[in-house]
C-alpha cells in the first residue's frame, strides 16, 4: 500500500507543517480542523456550537473532496477548550452523525491553537468503487 497526501480545494488551508489529509490504502486520516472559514482563513463563531459546526463542515468538505463522507467516518477525536461545553458539543455532533452510525469517539479538554474553542480530527475509509 502507498501513503498519499490528499488535498481539498474547498477545505481550509493548513496553518502549519501538516497535510489536510493523508490516505493509506482506503483509510483517510483528516488532520485537526478548527472553525476556520476556508474562504477567508479566519476563525469564525462566538460559541462552541458555531465553532463546532464550522469545524465539522471542514471535515465534511475534506472527506468529500477525497472520495469519502461523514457516513464513512470510523473514529473522531473532539478537542474542547472547556469540558463544560460537552453537552452543547454533543447536540451539534448529532447534526452531523446519524444515530446508529455514530463513529467511535474520544473527547478531551485541551488548550487549542488560535484560542479556538474546538478542534476535530477524523479517521474514515474511502469506499471502494
Amino acid at each position: 500500500m502507498e501513503r498519499k497526501v490528499l488535498s481539498s480545494p474547498r477545505g481550509p488551508e493548513a496553518k502549519g507543517p501538516y497535510s489536510a489529509a493523508v490516505a493509506y490504502g482506503n483509510m483517510v486520516f483528516v488532520s485537526g480542523q478548527g472553525p476556520i472559514d476556508p474562504a477567508t482563513g479566519e476563525v469564525v463563531g462566538e460559541t462552541v456550537e458555531e465553532q463546532l459546526r464550522r469545524a465539522l463542515e471542514n471535515v465534511r468538505l475534506i472527506l468529500e473532496d477525497v472520495g469519502s463522507s461523514l457516513d464513512h467516518v470510523l473514529k473522531v477525536t473532539l478537542y474542547l477548550k472547556n469540558m463544560d461545553d460537552f453537552s452543547q458539543a454533543n447536540a451539534v455532533y448529532r447534526e452531523f452523525f446519524r444515530e446508529g452510525n455514530y463513529p467511535a469517539r474520544t473527547t478531551v479538554q485541551a488548550r487549542l491553537p488560535l484560542d479556538i474553542m474546538v478542534e476535530v480530527d477524523a479517521v474514515a475509509c474511502i469506499p471502494e468503487g
